[in-house]
């Protein structure tokens, strides 16, 4: 393991630092030469989509079009390393469970089909077919299709995906539990009811005539460093970017381009934020309504400053909004966003500055209890000034996993529309089931109850992104079955139902060749555009089959003859499952044509037409009371005589989801470990420790459960007082399964109430692994 230490970032984003970390990424998977020649190839015309993150490319052309994060996913996956049966024949399944998920990521791509034996604890080589007829023989077992659980990781391609929700729905359930339900789920809930679709309706070009541009909750260095070089372009023209986060972020300050000659030979660098301003956890609330409250204020003394023509045309629900606003307190606004009153009214003078406005959000606004609201209250902001269908104005989720947003487009989803339902019925011939299934924290609940017996991963890795781990891991051992396709080993092939299979996938990079020939997939990017991805790397293994090809064997062997769709056909030539997608989704008429056209083709979205497909006709705003019964504030009111903190889990700069690439955060100063907690310095001489010192975190909740995770180093760090910031999945025990966000259902992640105890190095060890080392 590389040296622990805790030491100062002074340097911007991007630049030197992030080139020097792509050169190690490269030379760690063993593929100096081959790694830099794929990367060459990623988001190119001719190439792969990046495996990592969803925001757009800007150029297809460009020398170059990938990130530091997506350098490190690409590495990661045309490593030479191999997870051969050589290695699950030298560890079982308990010695695995011991390693950290650092450790199961390393070990390399997987190479064949494996089957849990449970007499030896080995997993054990098994044929294509037979794997298929197992989990045919389990699934068609059940006396109820509802009993079987499929999951849906972001990275499935659209091809994949829309072949899956087929098959899962011919067979009978929608229980669809996918990664959007822990991440943008609030934002689908929000803005569909609000304004009729559940994306943001802004394009790259949108970005280039923004007045001002708004961040909330994100932290595009680390999350979606390509999203730099927007802001980069925008400051530089004179755009004003504001930003709302709790912790200072190396890269919502300064970036270095890698592509600028000038920063990289002068070690100079762009400034970012013209505005900054560290709210506390969960503030984003309290701050968006006091800025609309200004903006009010400001109207009611007589300035012109709403935009009357198009609230009139286009909007509902103004009075009701304005009402709230004006009997808002002032004084609970800043108690609950944690800045000062004239913070939130120099923001809001910048929105009302602006001509035009983009408001973009990750998952510091999702993942809260009201996220739903809070994002209700985006788009009021941006509806009050006419700022969306219209240039350089609009909201902008940026989402995480590269196609995330393209599985919901294909009908990933628990609750699917009666719209698609009756497509499919029309098209294929069968009654699709029309009750709603389980999202993520229903599926866990309904596994841990007996109630889900077969569980199917089509990517991810649910064991460690889930909440409540220890609820999440009973749950998981509950199953009969248990299956995960994937291209690496990681936690939750270790955390198994009686019985198990892994399948090893080809990944993003590599040749997909069937019977047809060598075949692309399309992916959704944030913004709605649907472009093609070819690899150009040699499989990993002769033993790996494509996910549309899993797909539809799968969907062969468990339905037969009952099915009239030509399954192992379809999969002979991509071009006909996007044949058939365009039959389901008037949206992609032509699909094969379109797709076909360098940098592909931008989905419709109505909002950005003004045409709002909401059940008034017309965008809505909404007014929501400022929360004032949180956990947190429960937590706090229990008088407890030690400081209840509000914890936001959060993800280092050597990690994409749970996929932990390295043991640094170069950002914040963390090297060589990952079990530490980022606190204001005054906070822990309040609690009488030192920098350095060990801690335990404790959830503070209702239902008399203990949710503890053990030995954390205190990290001072410029965060505002009451909040702490801390790694996922190591923290992920102490999130309750029944946190969740009001309406839809992700769990609670960014504001858990916790207290900090002094760890005791003779306490128990947990029973579970600490995911950086072994065992405690």
């Amino acid at each position: 393991m590389d040296e622990q230490k805790i030491e100062f970032y002074k340097g911007p984003a991007g630049g030197w630092g992030a080139l020097k970390s792509v050169g190690r990424a490269l030379q760690r998977q063993d593929i100096a030469i081959k790694g830099a020649k794929t990367l060459l190839s990623a988001n190119q015309p001719d190439g792969f989509d990046c495996p990592g993150c969803a925001w757009p490319d800007r150029n297809h052309a460009s020398t170059f079009e990938f990130c530091e994060n997506g350098a490190k996913a690409v590495a990661a996956e045309a490593t030479a390393r191999r997870a051969g049966p050589e290695l699950f024949a030298r560890y079982s399944v308990a010695e695995l469970a011991e390693q950290s998920d650092f450790w199961l990521e390393d070990q390399g791509r997987l190479t064949h089909p494996m089957v849990y034996d449970a007499a030896t604890d080995h997993y054990l080589p098994i044929e294509w077919d037979a794997a298929f007829a197992l989990i045919a023989r389990h699934l068609n077992a059940l006396p109820d299709p509802n009993q079987a659980v499929f999951y849906t990781s972001g990275r499935a391609s659209n091809e994949a995906a829309f072949l899956y929700q087929l098959f899962v729905r011919e067979y009978g359930t929608n229980n669809f539990p996918d990664c959007s339900n822990m991440c943008h789920e609030p934002s689908g809930s929000g803005m569909r009811p609000q304004i009729g679709v559940g994306k943001g309706t802004v394009s790259l070009e949108d970005f280039e005539h923004a007045d001002a541009i708004f961040i909330f909750g994100q932290n595009p260095g680390t999350n979606h460093p390509r999203m730099l070089g927007e802001l980069r372009e925008a400051h530089k023209r004179g755009a004003k970017i504001v930003s709302f986060n709790p912790l200072r972020e190396r890269g919502l300050e300064r970036f270095q381009d890698p592509q600028s000659k000038m920063e990289m030979a002068t070690m100079g660098s762009t400034p970012i934020s013209t505005h900054y301003f560290q709210l506390q956890v969960g503030g984003d609330f309290a701050a968006l309504k006091g800025m609309m409250k200004h903006l009010v204020e400001r109207e009611d003394a007589g300035e012109q400053v709403l935009d009357h023509a198009f609230i009139a045309e286009h909007t509902s629900g103004i009075e009701a909004l304005l009402a709230d606003l004006r009997a808002e307190s002032w004084e609970a606004l800043v108690a609950e966003s944690g800045l000062s009153e004239q913070q939130i009214r120099q923001a809001a003078e910048v929105y009302r500055q602006a001509e035009r406005a983009i408001v973009c959000w990750g998952m510091g606004i999702t993942q809260h209890q009201h996220s739903v609201a809070t994002i209700q209250l985006i788009v009021d902001l941006l509806l009050l000034r006419g700022n969306i269908g219209r240039p350089g104005a609009g909201p902008c989720p940026v989402r995480g996993h590269s196609n995330v947003q393209g599985d919901r487009t294909m009908g990933i989803w628990e609750k699917p529309p009666a719209a698609l339902l009756d497509q499919l019925e029309k098209i294929f011939g069968f009654k699709p089931p029309r009750e709603h299934g389980w999202d993520v924290v229903q599926t866990i609940a309904a596994m841990r109850d007996g109630k889900g017996k077969v569980f199917f991963a089509l990517g991810g890795n649910f064991a460690s992104a889930t909440p409540d781990t220890f609820e999440t891991w009973k749950a998981l051992r509950r199953c009969e079955l248990t299956v995960h396709v994937t291209t690496k080993l990681n936690r939750s092939h270790l955390i198994h139902g009686r019985e198990a299979l892994i399948l090893p996938c080809l990944g993003r990079t590599e040749i997909d060749m069937q019977a047809e020939g060598p075949q692309g997939v399309t992916v959704e990017d944030s913004m709605g555009m649907v472009h093609i991805s070819k690899g150009i790397n040699p499989p990993a293994s002769e033993h790996l089959l494509s996910e549309p090809a899993i797909v539809a064997r799968l969907a062969h062997a468990t339905l037969g003859v009952r099915s009239r769709i030509d399954w192992l056909g379809a999969i002979e030539n991509y071009d006909r499952v996007r044949e058939l997608i365009e039959k389901v989704f008037v949206d992609f008429h032509d699909f094969n044509r379109r797709v076909a056209v360098p940098g592909g083709f931008r989905l419709r979205n109505t909002a950005s037409e003004r045409v709002w497909t909401t059940d008034t006709g017309r965008a809505n705003f909404y007014a929501h009371r400022l929360p004032t019964d949180t956990p947190v504030h429960r937590a706090r009111a229990k008088g407890l005589d030690t400081i209840v903190f509000k914890l936001g889990t959060t993800r280092s700069h050597d990690q994409y989801n749970t996929t932990i690439y390295g043991m640094d955060d170069r950002y914040r100063g963390v090297f060589g470990q990952r079990r530490v907690v980022f606190i204001h310095p005054d906070d822990i001489r309040s609690l009488g420790m030192r920098d350095g010192d060990w801690v335990d975190l404790q959830t503070v909740w209702d239902d008399g459960q203990e949710r503890r995770a053990e030995r954390f180093k205190l990290v001072p760090y410029d965060i505002p007082r009451g909040c702490l910031a801390a790694y996922y999945p190591e923290t992920n025990p102490l999130v309750p399964l029944e946190a969740v966000a009001l309406t839809a259902g992700t769990p609670t992640s960014k504001s858990i109430p916790v207290i900090l105890v002094p760890h005791l190095a003779a306490a128990p060890a947990p029973s579970m692994p600490l995911f950086e080392g072994a065992t405690a």
